[in-house]
C-alpha cells in the first residue's frame, strides 16, 4: 500500500477529534489551581496550571517548528548519534527485524534511525498536522516499512503486538504522560520494551537558572524574534564549545561529544527547540522510573546520558 492511503486513514476529522480529546483529558487532570512546579525550574508551565490553550499551543508549536525545519542531515540524523542516545542500555542491533512504534515522530529523524538499525516496520506516531506533512515527505522513500498515524500517543492502538515503543525527546513535552505510557504498554507484546529519553533535572541545575526565566519570554515570542535570539545564542554557544576544550565547564561532556559534532544550523535548531515549546519538564531519576512503573512496566533500568538527561527502559 502506498504511504498516502495509510496516512490518510489517521488524518482529517478523526485527528481533530483525537486532539480535542487529548486537550480535554489534560485540562481535567490539571485544574486552574495546579501549581506551576513542585520545585523551581522542574517544570515550565504557564501560571495557573495547564489550560486547554497550553496543550494546543504545545502541539501547534511543534507543528510550526517541524514545518520550518525539516532537514535531518549530518550527525544530527546519523546512526552514530542514535547509538550514542540509546547506549549502553541498548545496542542499535537489537532493533533488527523488530516492529517498533516511535511516539512523537516529528520530521522522521528517529524513524529513519530505527530503519537504519534494521527495524522491520516502524509505526510513526505524530499528532501535529504540520509535522506530519514533513514526516511523510522526509520518509517517502522508506514508506513501505512505515505505518503513519496522525494522532497523539495516548491513542496508540492496543493491538499492534509491538517489540518496542520508543520516544526520544518527546514525553517531557507531554503535560500528562501517564495515558501515553499506558497506551504504549498495551500496544507491546509480552516481553516488549518501552524506551524513553527524557530531559534530566540532575546535572541541569545551572542551565535551568538561566533557561527558566528566558523561556517565560521565548514561549511567547513570534517566530522571527525567536529565530533571531536563537542565532545570537548560537554565537554564544560557539564560544562555550571553544571554552569547553580548555576548561571543565558545566555539561562539558555533552557539549564536546554531541553538540560540538553538530553542524551550526543543527546547533541553532537545538537552541530553538529548547526555547520554543510551551511545556517542558526536567525529570529526576525517581520520576522517570515511576513513570514506567505506574503503567505496569518491570525490570526498569536507567542511564544518565552525558550527565544531563535520562534514558529509561522497562519491560512488559
Amino acid at each position: 500500500m502506498s504511504q498516502w492511503p495509510r496516512a490518510l486513514a489517521a488524518t482529517g476529522p478523526r485527528f481533530h477529534r483525537l486532539k480535542k480529546r487529548l486537550k480535554l483529558m489534560v485540562v481535567s487532570r490539571f485544574p486552574a489551581s495546579y501549581a506551576a512546579a513542585t520545585k523551581p525550574g522542574e517544570q515550565y508551565l504557564q501560571e495557573g496550571g495547564v489550560s486547554e490553550h497550553d496543550v494546543e499551543k504545545t502541539i501547534d508549536d511543534f507543528g510550526d517548528q517541524w514545518s520550518r525545519y525539516t532537514d535531518n542531515s549530518g550527525y544530527y540524523g546519523s546512526a552514530e548519534l542514535f547509538s550514542d542516545i540509546i547506549s549502553p542500555i541498548m545496542s542499535p542491533d537489537e532493533f533488527a527485524g523488530t516492529r517498533v512504534a516511535d511516539i512523537g515522530s516529528g520530521t522522521g529523524r528517529i524513524v529513519k534511525m530505527l530503519l537504519q538499525a534494521g527495524a522491520r516496520e516502524v509505526i510513526a506516531v505524530e499528532p501535529s498536522a504540520g509535522a506530519f506533512a514533513s514526516l511523510l515527505e522526509n520518509t517517502k522513500q522508506q514508506s513501505g516499512q512505515i505505518r503513519y498515524l496522525n494522532l497523539p500517543g495516548n491513542d496508540l492502538p492496543d493491538d499492534l503486538d509491538l517489540d518496542y515503543v520508543v520516544s526520544i525527546g518527546v514525553v517531557h513535552h507531554i503535560p500528562e504522560p501517564d495515558s501515553t505510557i499506558a497506551a504504549s504498554h498495551k500496544a507491546l507484546k509480552s516481553g516488549g520494551r518501552c524506551l524513553l529519553w527524557l530531559y534530566g533535572w540532575e546535572g541541569n541545575e545551572t542551565y535551568l537558572r538561566f533557561a527558566q526565566p528566558l523561556r517565560r519570554l521565548t514561549t511567547k515570542l513570534p517566530h522571527a524574534l525567536l529565530a533571531g535570539l536563537s542565532h545570537v545564542l548560537n554565537l554564544c554557544l560557539d564560544l562555550y564549545i571553544l571554552a569547553c576544550r580548555f576548561v571543565r565547564l558545566p555539561l562539558r561532556d555533552y557539549i564536546l561529544k554531541v553538540i560540538g559534532q553538530m553542524a551550526r544550523d543543527k546547533r541553532y535548531l537545538i537552541i530553538y527547540d529548547q526555547l520554543n515549546p510551551d511545556y517542558a519538564k526536567y525529570y529526576r531519576e525517581a520520576e522517570a522510573i515511576d513513570l514506567l512503573a505506574r503503567a505496569g512496566f518491570r525490570d526498569i533500568k536507567t542511564h544518565r546520558r552525558h550527565g544531563y538527561s535520562w534514558l529509561v527502559i522497562g519491560t512488559k
